[in-house]
């Protein structure tokens, strides 16, 4: 059976994981781990995705991320890409680090932030990386000392999760600090691992219950959340692919995608494609790049080389573009 695609939702919560080819190791020592958070933060920064929570394992990660303008598959293929490149280069090995697709699982923001964020944690405990609830406070390599106040970053959204235990800093950290602890004795709990309709429902227990009481559910294994936001979440994947598809058989590309940007601005089409920051080119650009990443599922990197601008640029060219195509009623055919 094919495998499904990935649901690479715009502002959506996303539960990565992603592992060493046959469970190998992928950071062999702390400068393995510090490149990688290094070039982590830098992504995620550049890209504007945010990160709730996140844990280092000596065989795969853990990461928490709400995306933004870049589809989570770019993120995801710059980080994997670099690591793998800087770790074969310095340990003089060759051919693949990672297995073959790393694995994301969109979740429901309202019922398991906060339960994932916990577990994400708890990761290093569970791996006996640490010694205890108190070690954990301290490991580098993980979000929890980052919201315990240990340890500092600029990419890491705290404030996201604090506001949830409390307005303030002290008696949410207070808070925060008891809810990982108790969680400390539930176990694995292998429903916070993916998607799929027993772990949604929360396990068989629950998932019998629910069908005595005659309760409709669905479930699918790339998404955690309940019946409803299954089935939104399978709509939105279904539309943004059709969408896609229906553009790509029209032949949309990159020029003809500036000739209807042009036309609705009534301006040249080499104006669109020119660089600088003539503010006709850059409304005419962020335009096109939204059309081109939202409708047509091309890649930023692509586009960026099109357009001789960063990624980053890119980035920032489609959360504009989706300003001014709503403010200007603009559409494509």
């Amino acid at each position: 059976m094919p495998r499904q695609s990935r649901i690479d939702a715009f502002g959506a919560l996303h539960h990565v994981i992603s592992r060493g080819i046959a469970r190998r190791e992928i950071f062999l020592d702390d400068t393995d781990r510090d490149r990688f958070l290094d070039r982590l933060g830098t992504i995620l920064l550049e890209t504007n995705t945010r990160c709730y929570a996140w844990a280092l394992i000596p065989n795969h990660f853990h990461l928490l991320l709400k995306t933004g303008n870049t589809p989570l598959s770019t993120v995801m293929r710059r980080l994997l890409t670099s690591h793998a490149i800087q770790f074969n280069r310095r340990h003089k090995r060759w051919g693949h680090l990672f297995q073959n697709r790393y694995r994301s699982i969109l979740c429901q923001e309202e019922t398991y932030l906060l339960e994932l964020v916990r577990y994400i944690h708890l990761n290093p405990l569970r791996a006996r990386l640490v010694d205890g609830l108190e070690m954990l406070g301290r490991y580098k390599y993980a979000g929890h000392s980052v919201l315990l106040g240990q340890r500092k970053n600029d990419w890491q959204d705290t404030g996201y999760v604090f506001q949830r235990f409390g307005k303030r800093l002290s008696d949410a950290r207070r808070k925060y600090r008891r809810f990982v602890e108790l969680g400390a004795g539930l176990g694995k709990k292998p429903e916070l691992t993916g998607g799929g309709l027993v772990r949604s429902a929360g396990g068989w227990a629950e998932l019998k219950g629910l069908r005595k009481a005659k309760v409709g559910i669905k479930g699918d294994e790339r998404i955690l959340g309940d019946s409803d936001f299954v089935n939104q979440s399978l709509e939105y994947a279904d539309e943004q692919l059709e969408r896609k598809y229906r553009r790509q058989s029209h032949g949309y590309d990159v020029d003809r995608l500036g000739d209807r940007v042009a036309d609705l601005m009534d301006m040249p089409v080499e104006l669109v494609f020119a660089a600088g920051k003539n503010r006709r080119t850059v409304r005419a650009r962020s335009l096109l790049c939204f059309w081109a990443v939202r409708e047509c599922g091309m890649t930023m990197s692509s586009l960026a080389k099109k357009l001789e601008i960063s990624i980053m640029g890119v980035s920032q060219s489609v959360k504009r573009g989706e300003k001014i195509a709503a403010e200007g009623r603009y559409e494509l055919p």
